[in-house]
C-alpha cells in the first residue's frame, strides 16, 4: 500500500510543498530541498522548528514540553518534526533560528584588568646574610 501525499503550504514563505503521511513536515520540506520552516536537532529537543497549524488535519507524536505546552498543542501549536499530515496543511513558522544552547555557545568575556597585579610581598623574617667566600662576582 504506497502512502498518501499532502500539499503543506508555509503562510510566512509563500512555500509550498508535497509531504507523505509517512514523513513529518519537516523531513517533507528538506527532501525536496524546500525552506521555509528552521531546521534544528529534528528530534523534538530543540523547539526551533514551532509552527502553528492554521488549516488542516495532522498527526502528533510526543514532543518535548519545554517547548511546545499541552494547551499550545490543543490549539494547534506543535514542533514540525512530530508532525504528519493527514489532509493538506496550511501553517505559520513561529519557531526562531538560534537553538536554546546556542545563546549560551558566545566565548566567554573576561573584564578588563584595572592595574597590573601587585607584586608578593615581601618576607618579613630575618633572612641570613650572604657569604662571598672570598669570591668575586664575574
Amino acid at each position: 500500500m504506497s502512502s498518501r501525499s499532502f500539499r503543506v503550504s508555509i503562510s510566512n514563505t509563500g512555500e509550498e510543498f508535497a509531504c507523505s503521511e509517512d514523513d513529518n513536515l519537516l523531513k517533507g520540506m528538506e527532501q525536496l530541498s524546500r525552506k521555509g520552516i528552521p531546521v534544528g536537532c529534528r528530534g523534538g529537543g530543540c523547539g526551533v522548528c514551532k509552527i502553528q497549524i492554521d488549516r488542516g488535519e495532522y498527526r502528533a507524536i510526543k514532543m518535548s514540553r519545554s517547548y511546545v505546552t499541552r494547551e499550545e498543542e490543543a490549539s494547534g501549536i506543535v514542533l514540525a518534526c512530530r508532525v504528519f499530515p493527514q489532509s493538506d496543511i496550511s501553517l505559520t513558522v513561529l519557531g526562531k533560528m538560534v537553538k536554546k544552547f546556542e545563546l549560551y555557545a558566545l566565548p566567554a568575556q573576561r573584564p578588563e584588568p584595572t592595574s597590573p597585579p601587585a607584586p608578593p610581598p615581601e618576607s618579613t623574617a630575618c633572612a641570613a646574610p650572604q657569604q662571598n667566600h672570598g669570591q668575586e662576582k664575574p
